[in-house]
């Protein structure tokens, strides 16, 4: 929609580099350079690999979906993945699991050179096996990550293709299965559901090798150490029903919090589309707290899922351990000792399968479940009904070509009989015996009440609205204009061409006749002006007119225009009829749902439908003869109605051509801002700060400390018993006389208490060993489940109060914040970052803090073995640091990047689901869906790179661990005197190798995680309203006189000023009409008054300043009724009184006095009937009455009303303007109109012109006065002119009568 391109930047080298400079990633040392220099933007993104582009990826999965009708998801994903599945898998198969293999085999050669006695392995021997173990480990590590990076690209794949499947599905969804799913759905599956295929693939091969690693390892440990080795194995399986039951509840709660985030979502995004209008109610408490309840409920189940995920977590610490305690208590109660070769070969063993099968499969097995549960909705979702253009239906429908029709064809629509319902499930028509047919250039009106069904007759046309039975022919294109404007963040430009080519002459041509030339002056760039998320930098009456321009720019032989000149004023209007419907549309087919019955005379046929139905249909002479309600309006029309020619093009445009902006480029739109530098300590103060203060998060980090030390103490003092066994051994060798053996060194056997071997034979028998292993084992087990389930406890918390802290300040922030930020970039934060905080930051945190500690451990462990070993180990550790901090610049600002860069994918999904209709209207699903694409390839380049960047700092620090190996293992053969030493040095050190890497790695992936806190922290720090405490008397105000003193209005602090040093008075419960031609700032006046905008000067109300009081105290004592209707989700009841402040019978009356009591009577639902997402199940006419309604049951003591029954018929209108007069008689009340006829009975009529206040006085007044107020009334054409003169005249009269009698 904005027409942005992707395809400037820099192919990615990882395309063209060489096989070394892949497999070690050296083609990334470039980007690195240029992150440490400074931080990194989105220009330095390179393009993304052809094999992540998102259109092909997209076809290719709907194409196998396509191909084999009712095939699953998961079947169409592995018919077009399953290779390269099958490919990665061997490969991990190859060089990394039979390499991981061979390990422990090898380190039990090692540790048979230290068996007292031995001949069979000699120095040399011993050295070829250590430099073999550490050629396997390097083999094992570099495959391992050319392996994860791989899947990980096949992760992105699978996530990009399900995302294009979801948008292109929602372009064809029909109206009724909307009504099946919701934004909040649709936006939450593209968050966290599709969130699940990145991290499911990498280790996905888990599922595959664990139980094969199982068996082998098995095998291996039978024949290498014998039956005693196998109890630990026996143990884990014995484990492993529970583990998958663990799995299956993970899986379970996924499915319930996504559900609750689909609800969370769904009303973020309707509070974010009327947050206008909850300010103005001010509603904002009450919604905060109802969002509150939901993330309550929502945190619920996260709560749940985390626990269920800490146990899993929990096995990685104690399976192993108990697995290896099991198999060494049944070897001492076998009658043997625990001696080196048996206990370190098991320890490496044991650690690895623990690793794999209770710990990363159990994990594995979790993550698919849960993406199963992701797949499960998705494809719920892609089996939703979608739209039919030719189902039930006779004849040729073209919606999306381009060509002139058929000039033979004498009818371009024919509808015969046809009765269409919303939904199968419904128990009335929507319409019901219809019966149409048009020809070629016929000009075509249908008028009638609210909620008569003439924009579902629109919706048949467009086939959005599915026929029951009957037969429908049309033939030639179709250019649809919405009854609500839509329009998408872009420029003017933009949105009128709407995919079409430029045509100058032709666009000049539209812009003229759409009455937009003059707006183009005022604008600061003109046509190329941004207009914000849903035009929110435009007046109503300007978007209605882009919402025409597109539709008419458009060649195309029939226009359906759904009431296009209810919002604009009365001379627009005149132009739009005149010079664009009856003139440059002349020679076109016109359908126009219309209320305004002056325009009706010049229309070829008229049609007047009610409950779904024509009731009456004919030229206009032949209506006026009948006898329905509206042909008598049509009669009181005709007298009205001008005779002569239309008034001509406004002479101060004859000379104007240049409206045009001839820059090629739109001026650069409000970008998200991205932070840059380090992240601040500020960002981890406040997200501790909000997880508890420092009495609850230092206990949790103590129990990781005593979880470690029992840890440690396990693994030293396992080493220490197979040392007492050998120095018993060596002892009874001494009583004996026997000889040393050569091949051990003579260095001192004294433990790190400083107390010989020799002095705890005594001391520590076998039994007390088994019983001190034991206890050590248990507080190991006790501890690991405490401080999971605590850490994770606390991070919820955090993750709760950061959330609600956001929405508090969302809520609070004023509207400038929202014309600014699309909804998209802020439901990301409440979609993307709080899911990543809620799921994902923890396991990382977690991560970091228990290897963190870990190493620490080990290093001290290898040191008391050798305290030589402190020198490498300082030594690594710096490097590690010095690598992190280089590598955490460019992959912090790719995180940030990446975050920035998902914004556009929601809010382009956001756009779509607001203009489904004029998108399938203009046939532009394919455009719409490559600037999806286009979208989705941006991110993919980013997260691509960030992934690829966090690989290639893994290798980087493996290598260095490799080396740090071969140091530990070669000293340790050179210099240690037991076994139980040199397995101790090898197999920490063996695990310290992927545990160190892995712990810096996480340790920078938490700040890259942060960085999502960062975002959530920017929108918790923004700027509120500016408000105040003080509150004037409870019965303020009783005058309800308002006074504006000097007040100027600003949008923005840089552009000129839209309400311009009003002065003026509104007298005590005086009725006031506002008038004015488009964007001469009448809205403005709302939001001055309001305060929704800062602005200068003063408004009084009962004398009091109302900047001086609070907001609440202000927008509670002012009613509204907004020119767009806000309706939320949710019952009919909680839509008119949110908060059960009124009983029943106050809102039946309501809706009686806005005549929807009949239509919810016949509901067996009542007020509980329900209200579908922003209100689509109701016309906008209906909507606008519930908003009346609203007012009608807060009964304040001022009315405000901004075009309140612009979409409603005359005749409802008639009742609804006598409604108002009765009930609000002893208010002040402000109305906006376009149709003059509304406020030719105020007692003062205010004419704004440039934001100035032109003219202020009663309109009969004004009439003889012949100013503005006079041209805008005489525009309406003669007879409509002399009626509204009568009018005033009539109420002029009344109202002296009324004053004389009250003197």
């Amino acid at each position: 929609m904005e027409g942005k391109v992707v395809d400037n930047k820099n192919p990615n080298p990882g395309g063209t580099a060489s096989f070394l400079s892949n497999i070690f990633f050296v083609w990334t040392v470039p980007l690195f350079s240029k992150g440490n220099k400074r931080d990194l933007i989105v220009d330095d993104l390179y393009q993304p690999m052809n094999a992540h582009k998102a259109h092909n990826l997209g076809t290719k999965l709907e194409q196998a979906r396509l191909q084999s009708k009712g095939q699953s998801l998961v079947r169409a994903l592995c018919k077009v993945f399953q290779l390269e599945l099958f490919q990665y898998i061997l490969f991990n198969f190859c060089f990394v699991f039979i390499p991981r293999l061979v390990q422990p085999i090898i380190l039990m050669q090692i540790l048979k050179y230290y068996i007292p006695g031995q001949t069979a392995i000699s120095e040399n021997e011993a050295y070829i096996y250590v430099a073999t173990l550490i050629v396997f480990i390097f083999i094992t590590s570099i495959s391992g990550h050319n392996y994860v990076i791989r899947m990980q690209q096949l992760g992105i794949k699978l996530r990009v293709a399900i995302s294009s499947l979801i948008y292109r599905k929602t372009l064809r969804l029909s109206k009724f299965a909307m009504n099946n799913t919701s934004s909040g759905q649709i936006i939450n599956m593209l968050s966290n559901d599709i969130r699940s295929f990145d991290y499911v693939m990498a280790d996905f091969y888990l599922l595959i090798i664990a139980p094969t690693e199982l068996v082998a390892d098995a095998v291996l440990l039978y024949f290498l150490l014998g039956k005693t080795a196998l109890v630990g194995i026996a143990f884990m399986i014995a484990f492993i029903p529970l583990q998958m039951y663990n799995a299956k509840l993970s899986a379970k709660y996924r499915f319930k919090i996504a559900k609750k985030t689909d609800m969370r979502i769904l009303l973020m995004n309707e509070i974010i589309s009327g947050i206008r209008v909850i300010k103005m109610y001010t509603w904002e408490k009450p919604f905060i707290k109802l969002i509150e309840t939901l993330r309550r409920l929502e945190v619920r189940q996260i709560r749940a899922s985390a626990y269920v995920s800490g146990v899993l977590h929990s096995y990685d610490m104690f399976m192993g351990r108990a697995a290896q305690f099991l198999c060494i208590l049944a070897l001492v109660l076998s009658g043997q000792s625990p001696v080196a070769q048996y206990v370190f070969v098991l320890t490496s063993f044991y650690s690895s399968l623990a690793k794999f099968l209770s710990a990363r499969f159990l994990a594995a097995v979790s993550s698919f479940a849960k993406c199963m549960v992701s797949c499960n909705r998705i494809e719920a979702y892609l089996n939703l009904d979608e739209i039919q253009y030719t189902s039930g239906f006779q004849g040729n429908i073209k919606i999306d070509e381009s060509s002139e029709m058929n000039k033979t064809c004498k009818s371009v629509i024919e509808i015969s009989n046809v009765s269409a319902k919303w939904s199968t499930s419904a128990n009335f028509d929507a319409l019901s015996n219809i019966d149409l047919k048009i020809q070629a250039e016929d000009k075509v009106a249908v008028i009638g009440p609210v909620g008569s069904g003439k924009s579902s007759l629109i919706n048949l046309i467009l086939q959005e609205l599915p026929a029951c039975h009957g037969s429908m022919n049309i033939n030639g294109v179709i250019s649809y204009a919405s009854q609500e404007p839509w329009l998408f963040k872009g420029s003017i430009r933009q949105n009128i061409l709407f995919g079409q080519s430029m045509d100058l002459d032709k666009y000049r041509h539209v812009v003229k006749v759409c009455a937009l030339q003059k707006d183009f002056e005022m604008l600061p760039f003109k046509d190329m002006t941004v207009v914000g998320e849903k035009g929110v930098m435009l007046s109503g009456g300007q978007k209605a007119r882009i919402n025409l321009a597109r539709a008419v720019y458009r060649n195309a032989d029939i226009y359906l225009l759904d009431d296009p000149l209810s919002a604009v004023d009365t001379h627009v209007g005149k132009q739009l009829y005149d010079q664009c419907i009856c003139g440059y549309l002349s020679n076109k087919s016109v359908i126009l749902i219309t209320h305004q019955l002056q325009y009706l005379s010049n229309m070829d046929r008229v049609y007047i439908m009610e409950n779904g139905t024509f009731v009456q249909s004919g030229t206009y002479q032949e209506l006026q003869n009948g006898k329905n309600s509206f042909v008598r309006m049509l009669s009181h029309t005709s007298e009205n109605e001008e005779d002569g020619n239309h008034p001509s093009e406004d002479p101060e445009h004859k000379q104007k051509q240049n409206v045009l902006d001839t820059n090629e480029h739109s001026p650069e739109d409000v970008k998200e801002h991205i932070s840059t530098g380090a992240l601040s300590n500020k960002v981890y103060k406040q997200y501790f700060k909000a997880g508890g203060r420092w009495y609850i998060y230092v206990p949790v980090l103590f129990m990781f400390l005593g979880n470690q030390i029992f840890a440690s103490a396990g693994d030293y003092f396992i080493t220490f018993w197979v040392n007492l066994e050998q120095s018993k051994e060596q002892s009874a060798e001494k009583l004996n006389n026997s000889m040393m053996y050569p091949n051990i060194s003579s260095i001192s056997k004294k433990t790190f208490l400083g107390e010989p071997y020799e002095y705890y034979i005594t001391i520590l028998t076998t039994d007390l060993c088994i019983f001190i292993y034991t206890t050590i084992i248990c507080l190991l087990i006790i501890s690991t489940l405490g401080r999971c389930i605590a850490f994770l406890q606390y991070c919820l918390s955090a993750s709760t109060s950061l959330h609600n802290n956001m929405f508090v300040k969302i809520a609070k922030a004023p509207m400038r914040f929202f014309d600014t930020n699309p909804s998209g970039r802020i439901l990301n934060r409440f979609s993307k970052d709080i899911g990543i905080i809620d799921e994902i930051l923890p396991d990382v945190m977690m991560d970091s803090l228990e290897i963190g500690i870990g190493v620490v451990a080990v290093t001290l462990l290898l040191v008391v073995v050798n305290y030589w070993m402190i020198v490498p180990s300082v030594i690594i550790l710096t490097l590690f640091c010095t690598y992190r901090n280089y590598y955490i610049k460019t992959s912090r600002s790719l995180k940030r990047i990446e975050g920035t860069v998902r914004s556009p994918i929601f809010s382009h999904m956001s756009a779509s689901l607001q203009g489904l209709a004029t998108i399938r209207a203009f046939g532009l699903q394919k455009e719409l869906s490559e600037e999806f694409d286009v979208h989705q390839d941006l991110h993919t380049a980013a997260y691509y790179l960030f992934l690829v960047c966090n690989r290639a700092f893994g290798v980087l620090l493996d290598l260095n661990c490799l080396i740090y190996i071969a140091v530990v293992t070669v000293s340790t053969v050179l210099t240690a005197t037991f076994g139980g030493n040199v397995g101790l040095s090898i197999t920490q050190a063996m695990s310290l190798t992927g545990r160190l890497q892995w712990g810096i790695r996480q340790w920078s992936e938490t700040e890259n995680q942060m960085t999502s806190v960062e975002r959530v922290l920017e929108y918790s720090n923004i700027d509120s309203e500016e408000d105040t405490s003080q509150e004037p008397s409870k019965d303020w105000p009783q005058k309800e006189d308002i006074e504006f003193e000097n007040v100027t209005m600003r949008y923005y602090s840089n552009q000129p000023a839209v309400l311009k040093n009003l002065n003026f008075k509104i007298k005590p419960r005086e009725k006031i009409g506002i008038v004015g031609r488009t964007g001469a700032g009448k809205s403005s006046l709302i939001a001055v008054i309001f305060r929704l905008a800062p602005f200068e000067g003063k408004i009084k109300i009962d004398a009091v300043d109302t900047s001086t009081i609070s907001l609440k105290c202000l927008r509670s004592k002012i009613s509204i009724i907004p020119q767009e209707p806000f309706l939320f989700s949710g019952t009919l009841r909680k839509n008119l009184d949110p908060f059960d402040e009124f009983d029943d019978g106050t809102i039946w009356k309501a809706l009686e006095k806005v005549e929807l009591k009949n239509v919810f009577d016949e509901s067996s639902l009542g007020l509980n009937y329900q209200v579908s997402e922003g209100g689509v199940n109701f016309s906008i006419g209906q909507r606008q009455l519930l908003c009346l309604a609203r007012a009608l049951i807060r009964n304040n003591n001022i009315l405000i009303m901004d075009e309140a029954t612009a979409n409603i018929d005359p005749k409802t209108d008639e009742v609804i303007q006598k409604t108002i007069k009765t009930n609000f008689e002893h208010c002040s009340v402000l109305t906006i109109a376009h149709r003059l006829h509304t406020i030719m009975d105020s007692d003062r009529v205010l004419v704004m012109e440039e934001g100035h206040v032109a003219e202020f006085d009663h309109p009969h007044v004004l009439l003889k006065n012949r100013g503005i107020f006079y041209s805008l009334v005489m525009e309406t054409g003669k007879g409509v002119a002399d009626s509204l003169r009568k009018q005033a005249e009539k109420n002029y009269k009344n109202l002296h009568r009324r004053q004389e009698a009250i003197q």
